[in-house]
């Protein structure tokens, strides 16, 4: 029944050889791994204007420059990934990047600042997107929190089935997205251009002016706006999901990313500017200037809708590249292997758990809140695109091949730009919890060490020698241990499978009940097991301490004979489940405690399976 459920939702197991029917092509690609960045023009712009109207109405009109500089920006980092792309076909994010030309700290710090970037997207873009439909439906906003986990496992389940499903699923949401935002964009135009598209009224709370704008908060602004860049580093890091070629057919669908990004962003901020677009916690600025252009019909809604489908959608871009970069991590130890290794649907599945995971516990944490969340957002994604420029200017160096020094001057500048937003980040947005990824991200890099190291102790421990196994075809001189409680049918298989490996062979029960004691013990004669029985005293009614005890004293009389000690634990299973809630599992009691206390121990279940 649970394979079929599994297939059910999940879709049949892929093979190995499917492995190549499962890539994406452009159009499903830009789906995948641009929903993102493209999803971040719902709230770039909001998230600028959020910053300036603090200063009053004049303030508000740093917002086109703002977004330009942001625009000028993107298009470094276009060009910077299209080099790295070239040079990591097989797939170039900012650890492999980072690792390899910087080395193995500065690799783990850019693999742990995507790591919780990943994490951020999926949280941000989903808690975006139901405030997009709640501020079309106000009525549902007491619901956001329960909707965004709803909007999480829906992701989820979609990536299980696997990248070319998962493309299939979320391509038409986007490219609804899409044109809607640019027949937004389109119609504002046309109605500024013909003089039909009169702004609205400056707030009573903008009439306020400072005596002057200070270079702080324009670089506050544009720190909040940066917001626009998550998501660029994707196709970088997805280069293996594309068809063949993959290096050109990702690059292609990077150049179009950028270009569609640029437009809206220039767009809805450009549109904001001419309406006089105010701000507020409870209608975007995207859905005001949609009401203001379209009032309130059909195709409002639309924009909304597309908005919701796309900023929840964004987290897909997250769930195509955390798992990955988790596989790679795990490749290299620093994480759990079980993060390693493709599902049933030839997806990393466990990664994509643990993401929806953490996720869904990031939403109930800030109770679903962007702009709580907002603060934490880019901090992680600048460090990783900081390492990933600097890590090819010293590749270039390093190689020194024809035209490195025009491509390592490129990715320099990528570098030094990159780094200077890094630092206005992380002061203007210090205070408002950016200090929580620059404190997570070190403490990432121990854990990631950590854990390599546990693995590298491991490994002499395990290692074997030809010479390991010259004893294996003697029999072992084993003593076989069976304790009881009382006397039952699951016993009888218990003796006859302990006698059948050792000639040694001792009952042992714990006398915590006088009178059932009595009863097994007067009986034992009578079963003709060919074995004695053991009564251990316990005074204080324990039946842990004695038994474990005896355990200790045959292991060490074993340890100086040079025989094994094997458990040998009789238990009956219930027809039903609930049926476990009427016995006092004695057998689970006695496994955990030797379990606990002598993990080297052969410890045996002999079961018993009742008919009802």
């Amino acid at each position: 029944m649970a394979n079929t459920i599994k297939t059910f939702f999940l879709g049949r197991p892929l093979a190995d050889h499917e492995m190549g029917h499962e890539r994406l092509g452009k159009i499903q690609a830009l789906a995948v791994f641009s929903s993102d960045a493209l999803s971040s023009v719902a709230y770039a712009t909001e998230a600028i204007l959020f910053e300036l109207a603090a200063l009053g109405g004049a303030a508000m009109d740093w917002s086109l420059p703002v977004s330009l500089a942001i625009c000028v920006l993107l298009l470094i980092l276009l060009i910077s990934y299209r080099q790295t792309i070239h040079e990591y076909p097989s797939g170039g994010g900012a650890y492999i990047v980072a690792k390899a030309n910087l080395g193995e700290t500065s690799g783990l710090v850019a693999g742990g600042a995507l790591l919780l970037d990943y994490l951020l997207t999926v949280s941000v873009s989903v808690s975006a997107g139901i405030l997009a439909i709640t501020s079309a439906f106000p009525f549902l906003a007491p619901y956001k929190v329960i909707l965004c986990l709803i909007s999480i496992w829906f992701i989820v389940l979609g990536n299980l089935r696997g990248i070319k499903d998962s493309g299939k699923i979320f391509a038409v949401p986007t490219y609804v997205f899409i044109i809607s935002i640019f027949t937004l964009i389109g119609v504002g135009a046309y109605q500024a251009l013909t003089g039909t598209l009169s702004p609205k009224p400056i707030s009573e709370a903008l009439t306020f002016q400072y005596p002057a704008i200070g270079i702080f908060m324009v670089l506050k602004a544009f720190s909040a706006g940066c917001t626009a860049l998550t998501g660029v580093e994707a196709v970088s890091n997805g280069v293996p999901a594309f068809r063949k070629p993959e290096s050109e057919n990702a690059i292609s669908t990077l150049v179009w990313m950028v270009v569609i990004l640029a437009i809206m962003f220039i767009g809805i901020s450009l549109l904001g500017h001419l309406i006089h677009v105010t701000p507020n916690d409870n209608e975007t600025v995207v859905s005001q200037i949609a009401r203001h252009i379209f009032g309130t019909g059909i195709i409002y809604y639309v924009i909304q809708f597309s908005t919701m489908g796309i900023l929840i959608l964004a987290a897909n871009t997250a769930f195509a590249d955390f798992p990955r970069l988790c596989s790679l991590l795990a490749i290299d130890r620093y994480l759990p292997r079980q993060l390693a290794s493709l599902g049933d649907r030839l997806v990393f599945s466990n990664g994509i758990l643990l993401l929806g995971f953490f996720a869904s516990v990031l939403v109930i944490l800030y109770g679903g809140d962007t702009n709580s969340l907002l603060p934490l957002y880019a901090v992680g994604v600048f460090i990783s695109f900081t390492l990933s420029q600097s890590g090819m200017v010293v590749k270039f160096y390093r190689d020194r091949t024809r035209g490195w020094m025009h491509h390592a001057a490129i990715n320099a500048t990528g570098a030094l730009v990159t780094t200077t937003v890094l630092i206005v980040i992380s002061v203007t947005r210090f205070m408002h919890g950016a200090w929580i990824i620059l404190l997570l991200v070190p403490l990432n890099v121990l854990v990631f060490k950590k854990i390599k190291k546990h693995y590298y102790d491991l490994a002499p421990q395990l290692v074997t020698k030809p010479e390991d196994f010259k004893d294996c075809g003697a029999p072992l001189d084993v003593m076989v241990l069976i304790p009881l409680s009382n006397m039952h049918r699951g016993m009888i298989r218990a003796i006859r499978f302990g006698r059948s490996i050792s000639k040694d062979v001792i009952a042992v029960t714990v006398d915590i009940n006088p009178e059932g004691t009595k009863r097994l013990s007067d009986a034992w004669p009578l079963y003709n097991t060919g074995i004695p029985l053991t009564i251990l005293p316990s005074p204080f009614r324990s039946m842990s301490e004695p038994l474990l005890d005896f355990v200790s004293s045959k292991i060490e009389e074993a340890r100086n004979q040079k025989r094994e000690v094997v458990l040998l634990i009789p238990e009956f299973i219930t027809a039903r489940w609930w049926h476990n809630i009427l016995h006092n599992q004695t057998a689970v009691i006695i496994r955990t405690y030797i379990w606990l206390k002598y993990p080297e121990l052969v410890v045996t279940s002999v079961r018993h399976r009742l008919k009802y």
